[in-house]
């Protein structure tokens, strides 16, 4: 579903993404980890379409990302890092404007926001205007915009950021049950949710993949040590 090969990304002097490779099929849910810094931003941004690379090929469902960016985001739900809101609709209307853009209208599209207010946690607060919701509900509400139109193909930029412990344990919940029948990229840097959610993790350490495999098998990388912390740690020291 989504294949990486090779992907660069230069800002002026400084290489922020180094030649990252890596494919993720349907029923995959892949971890994407690194320190604050290593490009796992700039990586997902690219991956769906809103950088472009320097260098490299990016394709989601065979798709080339480069030379058919329209049809190839059909494919794809995103959950930026700061995802915006319109804070004066409600949570209804702004997610029915999310399916509109979508393509949804209708029954479809009102079938489409039953559903993700259901996935989502979000029922009790339909009505309400997004700007009285908690930081927590707000995130969840940008979240349900990124499964409206159902997508096969989830990029999601740290996707429990702001949420309380049970809110967290919900949407990793939510992402492992989802990533049965999609594949599925997250970026975190909090290790539990590698271990609770993914099947797959890659460590992003300056620009480049250092580690790539199970979380079982991460843990076996660095002789002596044999928890995610320990290795990551290791992995991605700084010099000096």
């Amino acid at each position: 579903m989504i294949n990486v090969q090779n992907l660069r990304k230069e800002f002026g002097s400084k290489v922020a993404v180094n030649g990252v490779t890596f494919s993720v099929e349907k029923g995959q849910v892949l971890g994407c980890l690194g320190p604050n810094g290593a490009g796992k931003s700039t990586t997902m941004r690219m991956i769906t379409g809103y950088f472009r690379p320097t260098s490299g090929s990016i394709s989601i469902g065979g798709v080339d990302m480069l030379t058919d960016p329209e049809t190839a985001k059909r494919s794809i739900g995103y959950l930026p890092e700061n995802a915006p809101l319109y804070s004066d609709m409600t949570v209804a209307s702004f997610l029915g404007f999310c399916a509109e853009l979508r393509g949804l209208t209708g029954t479809a599209k009102s079938k489409a926001i039953d559903r993700v207010l259901e996935l989502c946690f979000l029922e009790s607060v339909r009505n309400q205007s997004v700007d009285t919701l908690s930081k927590g509900y707000k995130h969840r509400t940008c979240f349900a915009q990124s499964i409206i139109h159902d997508p096969d193909v989830l990029i999601l930029d740290e996707p429990t950021d702001g949420l309380d412990p049970n809110q967290k344990h919900e949407v990793r919940g939510l992402i492992k049950r989802m990533g049965q029948n999609k594949a599925i990229i997250f970026s975190t840097h909090i290790l539990e949710e590698v271990e609770a959610a993914c099947s797959r993790a890659i460590i992003i350490d300056r620009g480049k993949v250092v580690a790539d495999g199970t979380p079982d098998e991460l843990k076996k990388l660095v002789p002596g040590v044999n928890t995610l912390d320990a290795v990551f740690r290791a992995i991605t020291k700084t010099e000096g």
